[in-house]
């Protein structure tokens, strides 16, 4: 069976930002509370004209751009996503359509809420790896939603990455050296069929839910390849606030300076499907080459996948070939909570 690897990297974020403290004022909260206690300023907000599917398209053609091929030779399209604009109707084919890859490809949505993006890896990897495909793209992006006054509000974000997985070692930004995951029936937040906005159990999202699978897929992952934390350059965890991912970075021993490159959580929310993969990519954006890093994604419902990537000597060459996740945090206009809104209702 042949290698996989990431030829193509690609992010996207909405320009539109709402700080924490106008979204507290509307609700007679505590912002300095709760900017510390989730350990976040502010977060992207998505355009009246944008949504997971053009979201998934601009990164898509970021990644393209890195990857250098020809987008017929993709044959296959997985969209990662708990915010599709259709219930039915896949936007992985309107993905397809924008990016020119005609029409010799397989193509589906998947769902598993915040890790359905890196689920959508593991599929094109294993379809790479085997074979029955040249290339292939995975992608997770969302428009994250919330109803009006749950603490979701605060870190419900928009944005998305998208990477192209081929076997050509000599095409390979960072070459895949292991992926495993670890799920269970945890129903720590859902939504129902008609539902416009989700719910969650609380405080229950954490230690049975977060904190447990994260950090045993991690700890699975260590045991099967027989590294330590400190054999890692770098390190990405999902990101639903700030507090998560440092308690348990710590805990399995991580330091500041492998997580600090993919924490993005503070300066832009949680884009669900996006956030571990746009962690990754602004990873791949600043590592050097011949680096290790460890990727945990986790979902509710409950499931964490992780990866072990090696930097290769083409990664410093793709880095400079699409704009980077950095201009894309930098690129910014605040709004105020009624536009905040007008946006968001722009979505259903």
């Amino acid at each position: 069976m042949s290698s996989a690897g990431i030829i193509g990297f690609g992010s996207y974020i909405p320009k539109w930002r709402i700080k924490a403290e106008a979204i507290a004022s509307v609700w007679n909260q505590d912002a300095k509370s709760i900017t510390s206690g989730l350990m976040i300023t502010e977060k992207s907000v998505p355009g009246k004209d944008e949504d997971t599917a053009t979201i998934s398209v601009q990164a898509a053609r970021n990644a393209l751009a890195r990857a250098k091929i020809n987008p017929e030779k993709i044959g296959a399209i997985y969209v990662g996503s708990e915010s599709h604009p259709y219930a039915v109707k896949p936007t992985s084919t309107i993905v397809g359509e924008a990016i020119g890859v005609g029409n010799n490809y397989t193509a589906a949505d998947t769902q598993f809420a915040c890790k359905a993006g890196t689920a959508s890896m593991q599929m094109a990897a294993g379809l790479v790896k085997s074979e029955m495909i040249e290339y292939g793209l995975a992608i997770g992006a969302d428009t994250a939603q919330s109803s009006q006054g749950n603490a979701l509000e605060y870190t419900a974000a928009a944005g998305g990455a998208a990477f192209i997985l081929g076997s050509k070692k000599k095409e390979m930004a960072a070459e895949l050296e292991e992926t495993l995951s670890y799920s269970s029936d945890t129903p720590d937040f859902w939504r129902r069929g008609l539902q416009e906005t989700p719910e969650h159990a609380g405080r229950f999202t954490g230690q049975p839910a977060y904190f447990k699978h994260i950090e045993t897929s991690t700890e699975l992952i260590l045991k099967k390849t027989g590294y330590k934390p400190s054999d890692f350059d770098f390190v990405v965890f999902h990101q639903p606030n700030g507090k998560f991912p440092t308690i348990s970075l710590k805990k399995l021993g991580f330091t500041k300076e492998q997580y600090e490159a993919g924490l993005l959580v503070s300066k832009i929310g949680n884009t669900y499907s996006g956030a571990s993969m746009l962690g990754l990519c602004a990873v791949l954006e600043s590592a050097k080459a011949n680096q290790k890093i460890l990727v945990t994604s986790y979902g509710s419902g409950s499931g964490s996948d992780s990866f072990i990537f090696n930097s290769t000597d083409l990664l410093p060459e793709k880095q400079e070939l699409a704009r980077k996740t950095e201009d894309y945090i930098k690129r910014k206009a605040y709004i105020d909570y009624n536009k905040y809104r007008e946006h968001m209702k722009n979505l259903h």
